[in-house]
């Protein structure tokens, strides 16, 4: 009995320490989804949830009496707070005003008790081991069970659960440990017919909950959107939602826009044709970012290109483009066409292994509202790019508002001229965005505004791109500074700037 109760007690230990840090990782990816800025979010997540712990950990000393009762309890009461945390977050994020109160709170209370667990079961084993080996096998199943939630989290949980679903997994880990203590220890813990039917209508609770969760899911992003969602879905890198109302299509990849399909044209247009235009002889072009495959299809325009080059870093993303009838259509099968070869990898890995000469680089890739896609927009990558850009070859990297958010803007053209780039900014109208800004970047000093354009466009002409070409009063130049690796100020100006419109 001893032997079976101690081995019980150390695999909870392995349980709860896994349990824990699910809870911690899906408050810091449901915070950043939500709210943006990836490393801000985690950083105060974790500090706010290690504090707690520590809180919980003062707390336990306050238990005296019943601890396997004690630590039952906490396990039906973690197990339900955990496991419910992500379907109240996605339930009140558009209900609430202080959502940063409740998304605090809850991490606060969770961490309290997740810290008090370890301390409980350690008084419960002190009288069955040794301190030395007492500390030992804790704290070997604590670290055991947080390393494997750090890899399945990312790997397979967010992939193939999501958020909500995982959640109820874990929560009800943390209720089945309190009942096969109930069952297993059932002379020892006080008021067990009570913990026990507590237990099993919290795992049934839970299990209707994990069940149900693509409904709350699809419930909780009803309440984000205003049009209805007709595809959703968690990737390891996003989660990505497209709505459609009339000939409306729109994709959303963390709850940002990404395009409309009803003006989408003016984008890729002005991203695709002053560059292309302008290279009459180009042949071999790399796109980063674009992974839906509409700026491909205004490159597929021109006759004389050989080959494309995409490179996204969600493979999700792109055969969805290229798979579902809808976006097919929208795109005109860009992806499926014989020219284009695409590679899901991170961008700034990959082009630092590369030594292919292009004739034109576009880099469009989603505002940079986190450090993960900051980076792409630091002198660092644009050094590393640059040499992938022939000679007389353009680049040309979306660059948000200049009107919404100029220091932003104006610090991406700060950072490809810190690398050598001449550089020409330009913007233009798109209704779902606003006014929306671009940036060619190329190693000479000139670029002619060209004179003809492909018949069949819908946007762009010269006079449209010498319009574009001018930035009125509020658009125009203001201090900037380079975007570097190692402080990313662009993410800090990006957020600033935006904040104040959302």
């Amino acid at each position: 009995m001893h032997k079976r109760f101690s081995i019980l007690l150390l695999v909870s230990v392995f349980i709860i320490a896994t349990c824990g840090l699910i809870y911690e990782l899906i408050s810091g990816t449901l915070a950043s989804y939500l709210l943006g800025d990836s490393v801000t979010q985690f950083s105060t997540i974790i500090g706010v949830y290690l504090f707690s712990m520590g809180l919980g950990s003062w707390v336990s000393k306050y238990f005296e009496k019943n601890l396997l009762t004690w630590f039952i309890r906490v396990e039906i009461l973690v197990g339900l707070v955990g496991g419910t945390s992500s379907t109240i977050l996605f339930l009140v994020f558009e209900s609430v005003s202080s959502f940063r109160i409740v998304l605090y709170g809850l991490i606060s209370f969770t961490g309290i008790l997740v810290g008090l667990e370890i301390p409980l079961l350690m008084r419960i084993l002190k009288d069955r081991f040794e301190f030395k080996e007492l500390v030992s096998k804790v704290f070997t199943f604590d670290y055991i069970g947080a390393l494997i939630a750090s890899l399945v989290f990312p790997l397979l949980l967010i992939p193939f659960l999501g958020l909500i679903k995982t959640a109820y997994l874990f929560g009800m880990l943390n209720v089945l440990v309190a009942l096969v203590a109930c069952i297993v220890f059932k002379n020892e813990v006080k008021g067990v017919k009570y913990l026990k039917s507590a237990a099993i209508v919290s795992l049934v609770a839970l299990f209707i909950g994990f069940l149900y969760s693509e409904k709350i899911t699809s419930l909780s992003e009803s309440l984000s959107f205003s049009d209805p969602i007709i595809f959703s879905k968690s990737t390891p890198y996003q989660r990505i939602i497209i709505t459609k109302k009339g000939r409306d299509l729109r994709l959303f990849l963390n709850g940002n826009l990404q395009f409309s399909s009803v003006d989408e044209y003016r984008y890729h247009e002005a991203l695709i044709h002053p560059v292309l235009q302008a290279l009459p002889n180009a042949k071999n072009i790399l796109v980063m970012g674009g992974g839906d495959g509409l700026a491909v299809r205004e490159i597929l325009k021109y006759p004389q290109i050989q080959t494309v080059t995409l490179v996204d870093l969600d493979k999700e993303m792109t055969h969805l483009f290229r798979t579902n009838d809808m976006l097919v259509r929208l795109n005109q099968r860009s992806l499926l066409s014989p020219k284009i070869t695409v590679v899901n990898v991170d961008a700034f890995s990959w082009a630092r292994a590369q030594n292919k000469i292009y004739d034109a680089i576009i880099v469009d890739f989603p505002d940079p509202s986190n450090y993960s896609v900051g980076k792409l927009y630091t002198n660092t990558f644009y050094s590393i790019v640059k040499r992938l850009l022939a000679p007389d070859g353009i680049m040309v990297v979306q660059s948000t508002s200049p009107f919404v958010a100029p220091k932003s803007y104006w610090t991406v053209d700060k950072t490809l001229q810190s690398v050598g780039f001449h550089t020409v900014p330009y913007h233009d109208y798109v209704p779902s965005f606003g006014e929306w800004g671009y940036i060619m970047a190329m190693r000479r000093s000139v670029y002619k505004v060209p004179d003809h354009y492909l018949a069949g466009l819908r946007f762009m002409s010269k006079p449209c791109l010498e319009q574009m070409l001018f930035f009125p009063k509020d658009m125009a130049r203001v201090p900037a500074s380079i975007n570097r690796l190692n402080n990313q100020i662009l993410v800090k100006y990006f957020e600033d700037e935006w904040s104040v419109v959302q």
